[in-house]
């Protein structure tokens, strides 16, 4: 069994939107949020195009041997003016089809993303995870992420 990730390319729009529709629906369950202000504005598919041709943006797809069963969605960020210039590096999706969870394909995508990202001179990289997704806190803790932000949110529709 190989497992591996590739750069995302325009051919593999298809298999990303997907993936992400099991994104979207595992990340709903968790918060009725996610789809409105954390997911990719619609329609889907012209996002997921921009991104991939988007030269701050990096999207990767995960593999187990010759089928595709994760995606990856970082990009570099403005921090503040204090910053001098300096970006961040921000993983702002990552998914792996829960058939195919447990055998480092997000490993291989999280840290390939890095490399990428360090290559381009970022060395701060944040990601983004919903509040009680124990698994993904987990999954960046083990890859040496720890917490620095929490977005509380109020809705007076509820």
């Amino acid at each position: 069994m190989r497992v591996h990730a590739t750069r995302a390319s325009q051919a593999d729009v298809d298999v990303l939107e997907t993936l992400y529709r099991g994104l979207e629906t595992e990340m709903s369950q968790l918060h009725r949020m996610w789809p409105l202000a954390d997911g990719l504005d619609e329609p889907v598919a012209d996002s997921l195009r921009a991104a991939i041709d988007d030269e701050r943006t990096v999207v990767l797809v995960g593999w187990i041997d010759d089928v595709p069963v994760g995606f990856l969605i970082a990009r570099v960020e403005d921090m503040l003016s204090q910053a001098e210039g300096e970006n961040i590096g921000a993983i702002r999706l990552i998914y792996v089809d829960p058939h195919a969870r447990e055998v480092a394909v997000g490993e291989v995508m999280r840290d390939q993303v890095m490399d990428i990202l360090r290559e381009r001179g970022i060395s701060k990289f944040d990601a983004h995870v919903l509040p009680g997704h124990r698994l993904a806190k987990n999954f960046f803790e083990a890859g040496g992420f720890a917490a620095r932000s929490i977005i509380m949110h109020h809705d007076d529709d509820r």
